[in-house]
C-alpha cells in the first residue's frame, strides 16, 4: 500500500470544505433554486386554494412569457376570454411548459381548471390543468402541488 502524505489529505479536505456548498444544497428541481417562487412552499404557490377551484372555458386572447422577476424564474400565462369575463391564467414556469406535449396558442378554445385568486389586485386563476380538445395538460395535482416540484 502506498503512503499518502498527510498534507495531501489535509489539502483535499480543505478543498472540499471550501467549495461553495450552496451550489449543491440550494438547487431545486431542474436547478431552479430553492428560493424560486414557483417552488412548492413559496408564497405564490400558497395562494392556490382547493376551496376556490373552478373551471373556466374561454378563448386564448394573449399568451405571455413573463421574464424572471425578483425571486421567481420566468413563467407563462394566458389571457382567457368568454362572454362573461376576461381573466389571466397562470400556467407555470417556462422551462416546465416547454417540455410538455400539449401547447397552448392564441385563438385556442380551452377549459382551465384551477384556483381563482387575486393577484396584484386583479382576478386570476392558477391553473391545475388545461383541456384543449381531447388533450390534457396537467400542471398540479388534486391538492394544488405543482408537478414541476418533483414531489408526489
Amino acid at each position: 500500500m502506498k503512503y499518502i502524505p498527510s498534507f495531501l489529505i489535509s489539502l483535499f479536505i480543505l478543498i472540499l470544505l471550501t467549495m461553495p456548498s450552496n451550489s449543491f444544497s440550494q438547487r431545486g428541481m431542474k436547478g431552479q433554486g430553492r428560493n424560486n417562487s414557483w417552488n412548492t412552499g413559496a408564497q405564490y404557490n400558497r395562494l392556490y386554494d382547493k376551496k376556490t377551484v373552478e373551471t373556466f372555458l374561454g378563448e386564448v386572447t394573449a399568451l405571455d412569457t413573463l421574464p424572471p422577476q425578483k425571486g421567481m424564474r420566468g413563467g407563462i400565462h394566458v389571457v382567457l376570454k368568454n362572454d362573461k369575463e376576461t381573466i389571466s391564467v397562470h400556467l407555470g414556469p417556462s422551462w416546465f411548459l416547454e417540455k410538455q406535449k400539449v401547447k397552448v396558442t392564441i385563438s385556442d378554445k380551452i377549459a382551465v381548471t384551477g384556483s381563482r385568486i387575486t393577484y396584484q389586485d386583479k382576478p386570476a386563476i392558477i391553473a391545475a390543468e388545461v383541456k384543449k380538445g381531447e388533450e390534457l395538460l396537467k400542471l398540479r395535482d388534486e391538492n394544488g402541488m405543482p408537478l414541476w416540484s418533483g414531489r408526489k
